[in-house]
């Protein structure tokens, strides 16, 4: 009635290809060491050096080695920079959710909240930790 299977399941020929395999923990965490140097090269630029040494140490627990920094200035607004960093620090908090990072997802939410301050302040936008 069926003609049987001649081939070799797609799934076990996977297995065998010569690249490394992630694992979802993995990718999840490389992506989340991303976001989060990416944040940290904002927050640099912003002259937020205690903030910015608490995004490096969480990005050096994801990777095991500390994160390179420089402030390279890109000469954008300051309010630019800042839904820059807002924007970056939502991405990281849904990657964090995602793979149940408590430590990571907290730091995500408030730099969310202290660029969203600062952004509705009516000061000349500087930082509130």
């Amino acid at each position: 009635m069926y003609e049987p299977i001649r081939t070799k399941s797609v799934h076990s020929q996977a297995d065998d290809a010569p690249f490394p395999h992630r694992s979802r923990e993995e990718a999840l965490d490389m992506q989340l060491a991303a976001h989060l140097a990416a944040l940290l090269a904002v927050t640099d630029e912003l002259g937020l050096d205690g903030e910015g040494d608490r995004i490096a140490g969480q990005v050096a627990r994801l990777r095991g080695t500390p994160p390179v920094r420089h402030a390279s200035l890109s000469d954008a607004p300051r309010p630019a920079l800042h839904r820059r960093a807002h924007a970056l620090a939502g991405r990281a908090l849904v990657v964090a959710a995602s793979r149940a990072d408590t430590a990571a997802a907290i730091l995500a939410a408030e730099r969310m909240d202290a660029h969203t301050a600062a952004l509705a302040s009516p000061a000349p936008l500087v930082e509130a930790a």
